[in-house]
């Protein structure tokens, strides 16, 4: 179905520690707007699609999405190099630390771990369309968020890159959504 290619989407080199970024990154590696919950909700989503056309575009995008994951667990990972214990805690991150050492954990920026509540899947592919939309505005918006929060380039690159892919993925999702109803009058916007 797809090939891995074991190369990041975008690449990521920080050369700077930073504890309290690597925390709110996570908002984007475990909360409900995250890569994760998209690479999931998407995946599933597209079995209820009405022809190849709708399941293509969100077995594209979901796989995407994983790739996302993969680079905001490296941006995570990377921040977090030669942390001390004693910076875990001051940076808030001693109960990660206690439960998982320096082990990644899907959870939001406040801690709260990943739930499957954040996957959205009703099946009727105009309500997933227009739910796909929104949560691609929610987490475009708190890319931006993030990127207020840190002047480092090397943070900032990717930040924007994936601050990207969001609009894209927004405007697909629209496009696909505006085509059904175009072509399905039993549907309504």
């Amino acid at each position: 179905m797809w090939v891995y290619k074991k190369k990041l989407e975008y690449p990521v080199n920080i050369r700077k520690k930073d504890l309290k970024m690597a925390r709110y990154l996570t908002a984007q590696y475990g909360g409900p707007d995250s890569e994760l919950a998209a690479c999931l909700r998407y995946l599933n989503q597209r079995y209820t699609m009405p022809d190849d056309k709708g399941k293509a575009l969100l077995t594209d995008i979901g796989t995407e999405e994983i790739a996302h994951l993969e680079i905001i667990a490296s941006m995570i990972y990377q921040l977090m190099q030669g942390a001390t214990i004693d910076e875990l805690k001051q940076a808030g991150m001693g109960g990660m630390f206690a439960q998982h050492d320096g082990a990644l954990f899907p959870t939001d920026a406040m801690g709260v771990p990943f739930t499957t509540s954040y996957i959205e899947a009703s099946g009727d592919y105009i309500a997933d369309l227009e739910s796909d939309m929104a949560a691609e505005q929610r987490a475009r918006a708190t890319y931006e968020h993030l990127m207020d929060l840190t002047d480092d380039n090397d943070v900032l690159g990717p930040l924007s890159f994936l601050r990207q892919r969001e609009i894209v993925h927004y405007q697909r999702f629209k496009e696909l959504r505006n085509y059904y109803l175009e072509n399905d009058m039993n549907k309504t916007s």
